[in-house]
């Protein structure tokens, strides 16, 4: 196993991304000397440099000399110029999967995985357990609202960490308290069927740690399947949920009122806690839940954490409100899957009751738009409009017949959806087009989030 000593200089290839800007920040309050390269800065690059991370931007080969370790990004090609190079100089590479065990080591590690809210479910965890005072480090795949940043080192034992699936970064991971969301297929660049996505969560569960203990989700069968097989083979198990009877953990009445959600939160059919979510959608109760459990197993009574979650803020693009200008509310969400967008629609609805929901949505990689054209066709269905960008191809190449344009002509058997070819015309048309009171959100994985800016400027 990777051994890491505070005289090394790690550096980082796509130290702008989420899940390695994060990393970085830990190395760096552990006292390391961290250098990175990214093709563009941005807000977190900056927040690094400030840190005292060397941050150079473009791919240089003379970035790489002097590094004892190289931390790269999943998205870098093996004839990356950084990654030959120090290949060349016999600078051991590594990705966050090879690399993560010796970042948690002799941490008590809470991870959290599913398809969709593990960041979410991660930052409720991370907020109940600060607010509790145990301290914990932690790295989420999104800045904190409450707490401004996406990784810390705390003084407590615990780590908790989003257990990204992508790549498998999770397989090296040893958590001794693990949370399954949700199992759904994504990521059909990496795992082509899905077969390949419940078997990467199997072997994610299997590393579990003797002694430790899951929290799974019971209103999905994918995630409740694998849960029952590891109580089943001697595992720990809790289950929460909204709509299965059976779960441990139960949320009911939920109320949605002044922009809230309320529900009563129940343990083994007894009354345990009330709460009271500022962050919209039953599937934020469910994050909640999951949040309560996994809190419960760390010493945290459900009233502490329902308190405690009361003042949660949503992370940083996961329906996040950018402004509101003339009656119209902006959203920033960083939905990339038909059933995050349908589930945020949905919210929405619930969350802006009188108001018209617009939607912009970026799709993001090609690959993705192919496997699930059919689900993205259906998913607007609920918004009064839908402006569609050009895909957010990532580290893919065009697929031919898969584009924007194709998607719109197909979604608009279902809604009113438009192709724009760029952010300037999306913010133009939603100023000409959209009236108060309206919702609109904007849906990307990519950069598209930059249209909130243009419109809320354009209004003021």
């Amino acid at each position: 196993m990777l051994k890491l000593e505070t005289s090394q200089r790690i550096h980082f290839i796509g130290i702008g991304g989420a899940g390695l800007s994060a990393i970085a920040r830990i190395l760096l309050e552990r006292g390391y000397t961290v250098s990175g390269s990214d093709l563009k800065g941005n807000p977190l690059t900056a927040a690094l440099a400030a840190a005292g991370a060397r941050v150079s931007v473009g791919h240089d080969e003379r970035h790489v000399k002097g590094a004892d370790v190289v931390l790269a990004t999943s998205a870098a090609a093996a004839d990356h110029v950084e990654i030959l190079a120090a290949r060349a100089r016999n600078i051991p590479v590594y990705t966050r999967k090879d690399f993560m065990g010796a970042i948690l080591h002799n941490c008590d590690t809470i991870a959290i995985a599913g398809t969709h809210g593990k960041t979410t479910t991660t930052s409720m965890i991370i907020h109940v357990l600060k607010r509790a005072a145990q301290d914990p480090s932690f790295i989420v795949g999104g800045t904190l609202a409450n707490w401004g940043t996406n990784a810390g080192v705390g003084q407590g034992p615990s780590f908790v960490i989003e257990a990204d699936e992508y790549d498998n970064m999770f397989h090296g991971l040893r958590p001794q308290l693990a949370v399954v969301t949700n199992v759904e297929h994504d990521h059909p660049d990496f795992f082509k069927t899905p077969a390949q996505t419940l078997i990467a969560f199997r072997i994610f569960v299997d590393a579990i740690a003797p002694e430790g203990h899951l929290v799974a989700c019971a209103d999905d069968d994918a995630a409740l399947s694998i849960a029952e097989a590891h109580q089943a083979g001697g595992g720990n198990l809790t289950t929460y949920g909204i709509n299965n009877a059976a779960a441990e953990w139960r949320a009911e009445d939920l109320r949605f009122s002044g922009g809230s959600v309320i529900a009563s939160i129940l343990r083994h059919s007894s009354p345990r806690a009330e709460l009271t979510l500022g962050v919209p959608g039953a599937h934020n109760v469910l994050n909640a839940l999951a949040a309560i459990a996994a809190a419960e197993r760390r010493g945290v009574s459900p009233e502490e954490s329902a308190d405690a979650l009361s003042s949660f803020r949503a992370t940083a693009r996961r329906f996040e409100v950018r402004g509101e200008r003339d009656g119209v509310t902006v959203i920033d969400d960083y939905a990339h899957h038909p059933s995050e967008i349908r589930v945020n629609i949905e919210a929405a609805r619930l969350h802006f009751p009188e108001c018209q929901i617009w939607a912009v949505w970026q799709p993001h990689t090609y690959s993705r738009v192919k496997q699930f054209w059919r689900g993205f066709v259906t998913a607007f269905a609920d918004a009064q409009g839908v402006l569609v960008t050009p895909i957010f191809a990532a580290r893919e190449a065009p697929l031919k017949g898969v584009s924007s344009e194709a998607l719109v002509k197909a979604m608009s058997i279902e809604c009113r959806a438009d192709y724009v070819p760029s952010f300037d015309a999306a913010a133009d048309i939603l100023r000409r087009k959209v009236r108060a009171p309206a919702a609109v959100l904007i849906f990307s994985a990519g950069d598209a989030n930059l249209i909130a800016d243009k419109f809320l400027a354009e209004r003021s």
